[in-house]
């Protein structure tokens, strides 16, 4: 089983995506193991003490900059023999040490269809403000992974949705979460744990059966 660690910052949406799927069975061959979050306050914790998650805070405002935040949790991460690193609306930008630990490990989601309304200061509610504002007439999520570049890593699995002449960003980014995000988010997770994903340059292929038996 991949031990899965999920990284947080407020509410934990996309993590009761994953919980929710874990619960139904549909993590293949992995499991939650842990949550950490950058803030104390985040209901994220609540959610993953509910589900009988360990939970474990590594507060951005203890440490001097991100690299020695980023230092800690790679260390936390390897102590607690994590495979698979999901990042579910956490806010902070990690250095490439992460990335260097967990190559090709590390998942995001972002609620766009990247190349589209991504990288630095695209997140949260911006990223609908600014669809909406460009009048594109779809939008959606994607899950990638993570690399050096904000939202540049290889594309595993996107969704689409149409806007709507009447949408807010608050009724959009809802949409986009129930619709997109709660979807191929713990799809891709039970995809890397099945051993199914396989990182060719940019492009990621998904092999018809499970790698591990």
């Amino acid at each position: 089983m991949t031990r899965i660690a999920v990284l947080v910052s407020g509410g934990g949406t996309n993590l009761q995506a994953l919980i929710d799927a874990q619960g139904r069975g549909e993590l293949k061959n992995g499991v939650i193991a842990a949550v950490i979050s950058s803030r104390a306050d985040a209901f994220a914790l609540e959610r993953a003490a509910r589900a009988g998650i360990p939970g474990y805070v590594v507060s951005r405002k203890d440490y001097g900059s991100n690299r020695e935040m980023t230092a800690t949790l790679v260390e936390q991460l390897r102590g607690l023999e994590i495979g698979l690193v999901v990042l579910a609306g956490f806010l902070h930008i990690l250095t490439e040490e992460m990335v260097q630990a967990y190559p090709n490990a590390i998942l995001n989601v972002h609620p766009a269809l990247i190349p589209s309304f991504c990288g630095t200061g695209y997140y949260g509610l911006h990223v609908h403000e600014k669809a909406l504002d460009y009048g594109v007439k779809v939008t959606g999520a994607t899950v990638h992974f993570v690399n050096e570049e904000p939202d540049g890593g290889p594309i595993v699995l996107q969704k689409a949705v149409d806007i709507r002449e009447d949408d807010t960003p608050e009724t959009l980014q809802r949409r986009v979460m129930e619709q997109c995000e709660w979807s191929i988010l713990p799809r891709a997770v039970s995809l890397f744990c099945e051993g199914r994903l396989h990182v060719e340059g940019r492009h990621v292929k998904i092999t018809e059966g499970a790698v591990w038996q």
